[in-house]
């Protein structure tokens, strides 16, 4: 079977997230301005389309030249073998973004990219005039960085943070790619118990429960690839049908969701149904204050409100505060605060172990950890 060069899109600091979980599939990989590459089959782009937690997109690198200029653009395009993946009647829209290059106009490079493409395709088929693109989507991207040109094709269509299980978002939604960052970049095995403090519509305990029953993400939904002539569709059933194999329904998950608002909870409860793990998740409705707990060892993950999110900045100090005081009584649980503020830890009252920074959006945001008690190693 053909391999592809490929690689995969992410928010800006998770590159090294996501190069994990495809190393961890058995791929080798290597890590370039955001972008994760790696080689594969179609088989291997289903398989990671389904799999893949934290990244955004998986493409296929399907030509990369440097241009100053867009006679030489309009070459190297037109010398790729489009006619390997695009069929006679492909709707192909091309996007594009230009960084710190002599094509700083992404409306002529793509336009330049389009036609190319387009002639390409004519001169293959023989035809003459316009192509009709009444086909199959194929999402097209050219990507300009520094004079040095990458083309690419989408494999995935919308983006791999749509599971397909949260209809409806709350007051400020968290990506479940992100989510499912937030949980791969703690100590967290389904073993320990899980408490997210302020869960919203409730992605984090979701996400956790899906990795917890080895659920793959992109199960319950459809890519954009799977429609391509390139592909037989029994590749992406038998992805499918192995994934179900591997969900694991009889692990016992400890995992415990609250926030303040009734009616978030609510619909926490309705997308955590929806994800099919309703079961393995406890939600109340509860204040921090609220909670005290004689477990131990556990990770409290926790995207509270920022100053710039739903809530004025001295009600968000206080919880900060609130949250500084409460968990100095979980000496043993490691606590993971996602947040935009600066001055958190002069507000919780305690330096941080360590701080990542990341992207929440277009956010930049902190990820302040604090780590617990190690557990003591179990005799043998």
């Amino acid at each position: 079977m053909k391999e592809f060069s490929l690689f995969t899109t992410s928010g800006a600091g998770l590159e090294g997230v996501v190069a994990k979980e495809l190393r961890d599939m058995g791929y080798d990989t290597h890590t370039d301005n955001m972008r994760v590459f790696f080689k594969g089959t179609l088989k291997d782009i289903a398989h990671t389309n389904l799999w893949l937690r934290t990244a955004d997109r998986v493409k296929i690198n399907f030509g990369q030249f440097k241009a100053t200029d867009f006679e030489t653009l309009y070459d190297e395009t037109y010398a790729l073998p489009w006619e390997d993946i695009l069929p006679l009647d492909a709707e192909f829209p091309v996007t594009g973004r230009s960084v710190r290059s002599q094509l700083s106009s992404v409306p002529a490079a793509q336009g330049i990219v389009k036609k190319a493409i387009a002639q390409k395709i004519m001169d293959t088929y023989f035809r003459r005039n316009h192509l009709p693109e009444t086909g199959n989507l194929y999402p097209i991207e050219v990507g300009i960085l520094n004079n040095q040109v990458t083309l690419s094709i989408d494999t995935t269509g919308e983006s791999l943070f749509k599971r397909g299980y949260r209809e409806e978002k709350g007051g400020a939604p968290l990506k479940e790619n992100m989510a499912a960052a937030l949980i791969k970049l703690t100590t967290w095995f389904p073993d320990r118990p899980l408490y997210d403090p302020t869960c919203g519509s409730g992605t984090i305990p979701i996400e956790a429960a899906l990795i917890g029953h080895n659920i793959a993400p992109g199960l319950f939904r459809e890519f954009v690839a799977e429609k391509w002539d390139l592909f037989d569709a029994a590749i992406w059933e038998e992805e499918r049908q192995l994934a179900r194999e591997a969900i694991n329904e009889d692990v016992e998950l400890d995992i415990l969701a609250t926030d303040i608002d009734g009616s978030v909870i609510e619909l926490a409860k309705e997308n955590a149904k929806k994800a099919g793990v309703s079961d393995s998740i406890e939600f109340k409705q509860m204040q921090l204050s609220d909670y005290v707990t004689d477990k131990e060892f556990g990770i409290l993950i926790s995207n509270p409100p920022y100053g710039d999110r739903l809530l004025d900045e001295e009600q968000v100090h206080e919880i900060y505060r609130d949250m500084g005081r409460i968990y100095q009584a979980m000496p043993t649980w490691s606590k993971y605060i996602l947040t935009s503020d600066e001055d958190f830890e002069k507000y919780y009252g305690q330096k941080a172990t360590r701080k990542r920074k990341l992207y929440n959006g277009p956010l930049r945001v902190d990820y302040y950890q604090y780590w617990g008690e190690r557990r003591p190693r179990q005799k043998d």
